[in-house]
């Protein structure tokens, strides 16, 4: 089930989608009401409907039954082998209300392109009766009203992990990683990294002592700092010096107080122990992994708060999400 955030960001969509289609739809099917059910008629008339959905993928016509009557049709024609299919199984018809004129499905991979599609359904009258249903199918890469990026929001969430590690977790303790050892360094050159040599996410896996590291120019590709690399100071000349990014949500001078959380929290307790953390400066996030597979997801300013709750929780009691 998507976070409400995401659920909005959806929804915000599909009814962008529905204000777009569902007046085309509601046209063809009357003209194919007027049609019904001969095959011919009921191809010219989605052949004459087709340029008024310049995104769709086909146009057909089924009987109540979801058995399709007519062939599959879109700009580049006819499609015969469709005629006879039986969609009844389908997801788009499995939710088909029968109080409900028109309606658009949820997204389902489709049979024959096995990508993301949606399907706008219509029920056909004559007379007052349903008589059949009007389908048209849309894969998602071609709806332009799909593309608005969906923000993530920043709210404390919690997210268990694997409950074999989980119920392992008392019979194991922490082996002290090389890391561990020198991660006063590691946090030293971290920091430079983050502030003056434009890093701005990267992730710092304690146990197999290692970073993994995003750069502004270079936001595609990931750099491996392994612990030879991670403790010397002489790393910093392979990272020119560039200005902290005005667009970061993290005050630069904040960031060696979330790497020292980390280290906080990597030597808390010898049960439950940070395995891996992230920080991402743009979007603010502190992304933290425990020994319980358990994976909290914070703000910055959350993280350095020390009376938000996720400091006075358990740490291996983890569930999602932990606020709306």
């Amino acid at each position: 089930m998507p976070s409400t955030a995401l659920k909005k960001s959806i929804d915000r969509q599909r009814k962008a989608l529905e204000e777009m289609v569902a007046p085309v739809i509601k046209s063809i099917a009357q003209d194919c009401s007027n049609a019904w059910p001969e095959r011919e008629a009921l191809n010219q008339a989605l052949e004459s409907h087709v340029q008024d959905l310049p995104y769709v993928a086909y146009l057909y016509v089924l009987g109540t039954d979801g058995i399709q009557i007519c062939d599959n049709v879109n700009k580049n024609g006819r499609f015969i082998e469709h005629f006879g299919r039986d969609r009844s199984k389908r997801p788009y018809l499995k939710e088909v209300l029968p109080a409900v004129d028109y309606w658009l499905s949820e997204a389902y991979i489709s049979l024959l392109s096995n990508r993301p599609s949606i399907t706008a359904i219509q029920l056909i009258r004559k007379n007052g009766k349903v008589i059949g249903y009007l389908g048209a199918d849309f894969d998602l890469r071609d709806l332009p009203l799909t593309q608005e990026l969906y923000e993530e929001p920043g709210q404390w969430r919690q997210i268990k992990g694997d409950p074999a590690i989980r119920g392992l977790l008392f019979q194991q303790t922490r082996a002290k990683s090389v890391l561990d050892k020198h991660i006063d360094e590691a946090i030293s050159i971290l920091t430079e990294l983050y502030a003056q040599r434009g890093v701005f996410h990267g992730k710092l896996l304690f146990s197999s002592s290692r970073a993994t590291l995003w750069l502004v120019e270079d936001p595609y590709t990931y750099r491996i700092l392994e612990m030879e690399e991670l403790i010397d100071p002489d790393i910093c000349f392979a990272y020119p010096m560039r200005p902290y990014p005005e667009k970061a949500v993290v005050p630069q001078n904040r960031i060696r107080e979330i790497f020292e959380g980390f280290k906080k929290l990597r030597f808390a307790d010898e049960t439950i122990y940070l395995r891996s953390g992230s920080l991402n400066i743009f979007n603010g996030l502190v992304a933290l992994n425990f020994s319980c597979d358990g994976s909290h997801y914070l703000r910055w300013d959350e993280f350095l708060n020390p009376d938000h709750p996720f400091w006075a929780g358990n740490i291996d009691s983890t569930s999602r999400p932990a606020t709306d």
